[in-house]
């Protein structure tokens, strides 16, 4: 009874949307949810009908009793089948394996990006504002651009090229 109730009260939603997890296993999940709701109705099904057969009563009703007598006899001779399950259940730990699998690589991966989403904030978070910064501190961080504009004070290169063409010409002559 615990069970049911805790099946009940497990938003699966929730927990789809909030582990992130891939398409297919969550198509896998939910199917598997249909077929264990399906076996589990089906058996609440043959467990409320009776199991015992009154031969009595047939014995009474019909005027045929030899009959009722084979009916008896193939009662008591019946054995019931035993099935080997350890096919279905090395299937299912097959299942649990690769669902296990797949949540820690994605569990891996969740982490690997919460670290590096991490180390943005804290560098968003630490860098100065845009107003703040010098020519110097640019060039320190960046050498290729102050290489670039000594070639083209060597060179005798006063404009940036594509400037005029991006931004027009600002001189008033």
């Amino acid at each position: 009874m615990a069970s049911k109730a805790a099946v009940a009260a497990v938003d699966f939603t929730r927990i789809y949307s909030t582990l992130g997890l891939g398409k297919d296993t969550i198509a896998a999940l939910q199917a598997f949810r249909k077929r264990h709701g399906d076996a589990q109705r089906i058996q609440a099904q043959y467990a409320s009908q009776p199991t015992t057969v009154d031969l009595a009563h047939y014995r009474a009703v019909l005027k045929n009793t030899a009959i009722v007598d084979e009916a008896e006899k193939l009662l008591k001779d019946f054995k019931v089948v035993t099935y080997d399950v350890n096919t279905h259940i090395k299937a299912i730990e097959t299942f649990e394996a690769k669902a296990v699998e797949k949540a820690t690589a994605t569990a891996a991966q969740i982490d690997v990006e919460l670290k590096e989403l991490q180390a943005t904030l804290a560098n968003i978070e630490e860098a100065r504002a845009f107003e703040d910064l010098t020519v110097e501190d640019v060039g320190n961080a960046h050498p290729r651009i102050l290489e670039a504009v000594e070639t083209m004070v060597k060179k005798g290169k006063w404009t940036v090229p594509g400037y005029k063409e991006k931004f027009g010409d600002l001189s008033l002559m």
